[in-house]
C-alpha cells in the first residue's frame, strides 16, 4: 500500500522535470532568437514585398510593350498587371506558408 504513493511521487516527478526542461528549452531558444526578431521580421516584410511587385512590374511592363507592339481592343497592360499580381500574392503566400511549417516543425523538435 505504502508502494503506491510513491510510484505516483516518482511519476509526477518524471514529468514535472521533463515539462521544466522543455520550459527551459523554449526560453533558451527565445533569448538565441530575440535578438534577430526585429530584423528577421523587417526582412521577412521586404522579401514578401518583392515577391509581389516584381512580377506584379514585369507582367505591367510586358503588358505596356504588348500595347504598343500588337494594339487592339483589350489592354495588355490592365491584363498582364493582375496575372503578375496573382502570381506575385500566390509566390508570397507559398513562402509564409514554408517559413510557418519550418518554425512549426523546429518548435515540435524543442518540445519533444
Amino acid at each position: 500500500m505504502a508502494e503506491q504513493p510513491l510510484r505516483d511521487h516518482a511519476k509526477d516527478a518524471q514529468v514535472f522535470a521533463e515539462r521544466a526542461g522543455t520550459k527551459a528549452a523554449r526560453k533558451l531558444r527565445a533569448r538565441r532568437d530575440a535578438a534577430r526578431g526585429v530584423w528577421f521580421g523587417l526582412g521577412m516584410m521586404g522579401l514578401i514585398g518583392w515577391s509581389v511587385a516584381v512580377p506584379t512590374l514585369l507582367g505591367a511592363a510586358l503588358g505596356l510593350w504588348l500595347d504598343e507592339a500588337h494594339p487592339g481592343t483589350h489592354s495588355w497592360t490592365l491584363a498582364l498587371l493582375v496575372a503578375g499580381l496573382a502570381i506575385g500574392c500566390l509566390n508570397a503566400w507559398h513562402w509564409v506558408a514554408r517559413q510557418d511549417k519550418a518554425m512549426r516543425d523546429d518548435q515540435e523538435a524543442v518540445d519533444e
